[in-house]
């Protein structure tokens, strides 16, 4: 079976995006945090299962916004499997983050939506069910 190991995306703000993922994803830990070669940082962050590779800009260029989900080429979001999605919704507005709509509540499952403070969109599942055919009804 093929699985998701990880994601690498370059940040703007290294501590910013770890305190988000640490608000929406509390098992995951840092794994390593270190200066690359070329004199920028690098970050894992994740569980047993899988991470994020986090990294800073390269020293010398020049960062640029991300793009306009869903318009642009690119990455529209980053999908995680939460336990409490009403719970993590309350956590994330209480932190300052904005939300991209309200809860999507499905048969088997809760969905949110939330731009991290770099402008990343990230969306948040929570199943009720481990049927398959249940979990990826689309409705």
């Amino acid at each position: 079976m093929t699985r998701l190991e990880h994601l690498n995306i370059t940040v703007p703000n290294m501590d910013e995006a770890i305190n988000f993922i640490r608000l929406v994803a509390p098992d995951f830990s840092v794994r390593k945090d270190a200066i690359s070669e070329l004199g920028y940082r690098w970050v894992h962050i994740g569980n047993d299962e899988c991470y994020l590779a986090l990294q800073e800009s390269h020293p010398g260029f020049s960062a640029q916004a991300p793009h306009t989900t869903y318009r642009n080429f690119g990455v529209n979001h980053i999908g995680l499997i939460i336990d409490n999605a009403q719970a993590t919704e309350t956590l994330l507005l209480e932190n300052g983050y904005k939300p991209n709509g309200p809860i999507v509540a499905e048969s088997f499952r809760k969905r949110i939506y939330f731009f991290d403070h770099a402008g990343f969109e990230w969306e948040m599942v929570e199943y009720a069910s481990v049927n398959p055919k249940e979990r990826y009804l689309y409705e």
